[in-house]
Parts: structure tokens; sequence; C-alpha cells
């Protein structure tokens, strides 16, 4: 029992962050259509961005978090305002542009952060465990799925119970129609981009105490974002929620079973014949025209 234990709440905080990153691919693909290749240097920004707070500045985690927020978020909007609101329905073009991007941030962190290994500190009051049934579960990542929680409940009230979310709709349903009804299409495109970038920024301050940080970092973790996206349904935010889990789930049991790469290979063989069968998704999105 202690070990099945241990090995849910594994699953539950890898399944929270994938869940937090791939939160905002689908925002962003079920508002804009953008495949967003930079969405993983995005966590790699929230993540370096805590390693400096703390570091440098002696910020805490917490506030880290939130600070992560905001300064990815605002990278996002303005890549969004400079390049890629140019190129809106041109698909191919937003990949490679997504992915240039990706590659000039990896760079320019290197520039500026250097290429070797750093690593955030958890607070004294986080690096403990609580006991369940004899079973050692980490604070941390109790806090980690408690937070992961909390974001997707705010992102759910945003886009369902507010006039933001109102204009979300409206533009991903029909931007033209909308913008005859006075929708400013261009600006809910931008916050959300930004909105979508600053969850991945939380999900890089998140994971930035339990891997080690780099700049190629965000490269593993957006392979498994997209995977999420693509088993739970692109814009779909319940499929999103499943699919995290399941598969945060299956790959933690799995490499707790054998190792960390056969679980890789058979989770991305789960997924292929999955979408063999239902190229749409658990619960695919019927909102986008």
């Amino acid at each position: 029992m202690d070990l099945i234990i241990q090995q849910l709440s594994a699953g539950l905080s890898v399944g929270s962050i994938l869940l937090l990153i791939a939160l905002g691919l689908a925002i962003i693909y079920g508002t804009m259509g953008v495949i967003n290749l930079a969405h993983g240097d995005f966590l790699m920004l929230g993540a370096y961005s805590t390693w400096f707070l703390e570091t440098h500045l002696g910020v805490g985690l917490l506030p880290s978090v939130v600070i992560a927020f905001f300064m990815v978020g605002i990278v996002g909007w303005v890549l969004e305002r400079t390049v890629v609101q140019f190129l809106y329905h041109r698909p191919l073009d937003t990949i490679l542009a997504t992915w240039g991007i990706g590659m000039m941030l990896e760079q320019a962190i290197r520039l500026t952060a250097g290429g070797k290994l750093r690593y955030v500190e958890l607070p004294s009051w986080l690096d403990s465990s609580v006991t369940l049934f004899n079973a050692h579960i980490s604070l941390y990542r109790l806090l980690v799925v408690g937070l992961t929680l909390a974001l997707v409940a705010l992102t759910w009230y945003l886009l369902s119970r507010t006039e933001y979310g109102m204009k979300v709709r409206a533009v991903t349903q029909n931007p033209n129609i909308a913008q005859c009804y006075g929708v400013n299409a261009k600006r809910v495109y931008s916050l959300t981009f930004a909105y979508g970038a600053g969850l991945a920024g939380v999900a890089g301050a998140l994971v930035a105490p339990i891997k080690s940080v780099s700049p190629e970092m965000g490269t593993h973790f957006v392979v498994d974002a997209f995977l999420v996206v693509v088993v739970g349904g692109v814009g779909s935010l319940l499929g999103t929620f499943v699919s995290a889990g399941v598969l945060g789930e299956l790959n933690a049991s799995i490499a707790y079973l054998l190792n960390d790469t056969l679980a890789k290979a058979i989770v991305f063989l789960a997924v292929i014949v999955m979408i063999r069968f239902r190229p749409q998704g658990l619960f695919p999105n019927r909102t986008r025209s």
C-alpha cells in the first residue's frame, strides 16, 4: 500500500507539471490555432527566473512563482505582438518561427546565465514529508498538485465566467463576427498568448527545485505536453486535465517498474495506438470553426 501511494503521489506531481504546460498549449491553440514550439522555452525561462530571484535577490520560492508568471507572460505578450500575430493562418511559418524563437531564447540564456546546470533550493518548511498509510509523501509534491488544481480552477473561471472568457470564446468561434460586435480580437489573442506563456513559466518555477535548471530543459517537457494535448483533444481543457493525469500516472508507474527510457517508449506507443483509432482525442473541442 505504501508503494502504491508513493507512486500515485509521484504520478500526480508529474501530471501536474505536464498539466500546467499543456494547459497553456491547449489555450493558445484552441484560441488562435497556433502550434507554439517555443512553449517549452517559456518553462525554461520560468525556471531561470526562479533561480535568479532566489540566488541573486533572495526571493522565496512561492513569491518567485508569482513573479515568474508575470515575467514569462510579458515575454509571451511581446513575442505575440512582434512576431506571432503576423503569422496567423500560416501554420508552417508559425511552427518555424516559434521553433527559431525557442532556439534564440536558449542561446540568450547560455550567453547571460551560462550553460552549466543550476539548482533551486527548497525552503526548509517544504523540505519534509507527510505520512499516509506508512508512505512518506513529499510536502512539496502535494503543494505542486494543490497549486496546479488552483490554477486549473482559475483558468476555468476566467474562460467560463468572465467577460474576458466570453470574448475568448467569441473570437475562437468566429473572430470576424466577434469584431463586428466590438471585440478587439488582437488584444484577446495577445492576452491569451501571454496567459498561456505565464502558465508555462509557473510550471518552470515549480519544477526548478525538482529538476536541474538548464537551457535545454524545456525541450524534454514540451514533447510530453504535446502528447497530453493530442490525447486529451486539441483545445479541450477537460481533455487536457484528464490526459495529463493519465499520462503522468502511466509514465511514473512504468518508470518505477522498468526505467525512464522504456517508460517514454511505452507511453509513446500507447499514444500512437490511441490516435490511430481516435485521432480527435478523448474530448475533442468542437467550438472552433
